[in-house]
């Protein structure tokens, strides 16, 4: 049986800022809100935490996940693991806690193993939750979706976008270490640029430019059909690896007078206000899709793929438009969808689509936490569990101290 109230632990020592980190944030704020005290263990080398409200949790920075230890209590505790756990640290935690770890992304590519022993793994979305099952994995029967967390920021924010570097580097990469050396040199003998929109219809990408949004195969196929219709520019707001960025910007050939890059922007309010679409990338590696949900909460319609997880949380010619995957029509679907946009007879609003919004609110999430704690609390005691601490538990206790 859980507490009702009290302290649970929160894992993320990924030390790199995505999906998983805001989602952190708002998981941090339902349990708060349901009277538990979170502490979070971060990686210190993830900057992007000092950047982040976290008033609703104690963060802890670990060199190293052992120290997680001297945190945990003696006895079983409750730890949601943002991060999966790898390794002996990891089968220690699970062995001797309550483990709920949260899946981001479809598990078909992914190493299972830090995701075995958990006590639970949660979704974020259907299509995700498919991947768990398939997995043969403990799935918890609901599809988390989380909140369109814009207000993330602590302070408030200036509203103004300036362009900033389109790569996020990888110094564990040799070339990446040289480039990251060598690059900004080089981009402070630019000034720097303030957006402006471009007359005509703009389409933007928000989004880490990274292998599992595919956007260089997108733009194989769309580039060329774009570069067919006046008027219609792509601002990309967003970095990444040096190799990402590079095949993107082949890919983008087509229409390289028509693009820009901005870079990784902090205030996602303002960029959303700028648009007036956002594209998402091919769905079948993506998990949820934050910036689709954001976007909508922004009033910022979405191009996106029929298919999961898009076709779960946009609505069709409501929020936004879902048009047939590139891959199996050449970009008919496409192309069929941008002529009517450009027509403007439909002008959607996303914002009046209040009930569908709902879905995405932290009240709502609030409540998806409270009932999946219920379940946790209702699962038959784990055989592998005793009250008692182990051996390992109290010597580890007495080292991390």
């Amino acid at each position: 049986m859980l507490p009702h109230s009290g302290e649970v632990y929160q894992i993320n020592l990924w030390d790199g800022f995505g999906g998983s980190e805001v989602y952190t944030r708002f998981l941090a704020r339902a349990l708060q809100a349901l009277g538990y005290r979170p502490k979070l263990f971060v990686n210190p080398r993830a900057r992007h935490w000092r950047l982040l409200d976290l008033s609703a949790a104690t963060v802890v920075p670990v060199h190293d996940p052992w120290h997680i230890f001297a945190h945990l209590p003696m006895r079983k505790g409750l730890v949601l693991t943002n991060s999966p756990l790898h390794g002996e640290v990891g089968e220690t935690i699970k062995r001797e806690h309550t483990v709920l770890t949260f899946a981001h992304q479809p598990l078909y590519l992914k190493d299972l193993a830090p995701y075995k022993g958990s006590r639970l793994v949660i979704a974020n979305s259907w299509h995700v939750w498919r991947s768990v099952v398939w997995a043969g994995l403990p799935a918890y029967p609901e599809a988390l979706y989380g909140v369109a967390d814009i207000n993330r920021l602590n302070g408030p924010q200036s509203g103004e976008i300036v362009q900033r570097s389109r790569y996020a580097w990888d110094r564990r990469k040799v070339r990446d270490g040289l480039l990251s050396s060598l690059h900004p040199l080089w981009a402070k003998r630019r000034r720097p640029t303030a957006f402006e929109a471009r007359p005509g219809l703009t389409l933007g990408i928000v989004s880490r430019l990274v292998p599992m949004k595919q956007f260089p195969e997108l733009f194989r196929i769309l580039a060329p059909l774009i570069a067919r219709v006046p008027g219609v520019n792509l601002e990309i707001f967003g970095s990444g690896g040096y190799a990402s960025v590079r095949d993107l910007c082949r890919a983008l050939r087509p229409i390289r007078d028509r693009v820009r890059f901005w870079g990784h922007q902090d205030d996602v309010t303002s960029v959303y206000s700028r648009i007036n679409f956002l594209l998402a990338g091919l769905p079948e590696r993506e998990g949820m899709g934050r910036n689709v949900i954001e976007a909508q909460m922004c009033g910022t319609p979405v191009l996106a793929v029929d298919a999961p997880p898009f076709a779960e949380t946009v609505l069709h010619g409501v929020t936004g438009y879902l048009y047939t995957d590139p891959r199996l029509d050449g970009g008919a679907g496409f192309e069929m969808t941008l002529q009517r946009i450009l027509r403007g007879q439909e002008p959607l609003q996303p914002a009046a689509a209040a009930a569908h919004l709902r879905r995405f609110t932290q009240a709502t999430f609030n409540e998806a936490i409270q009932r999946l704690l219920a379940f946790v609390s209702s699962l038959p005691s784990e055989a592998a569990h005793s009250d008692a601490p182990s051996e390992l538990t109290s010597s580890l206790h007495r080292a991390a101290a």
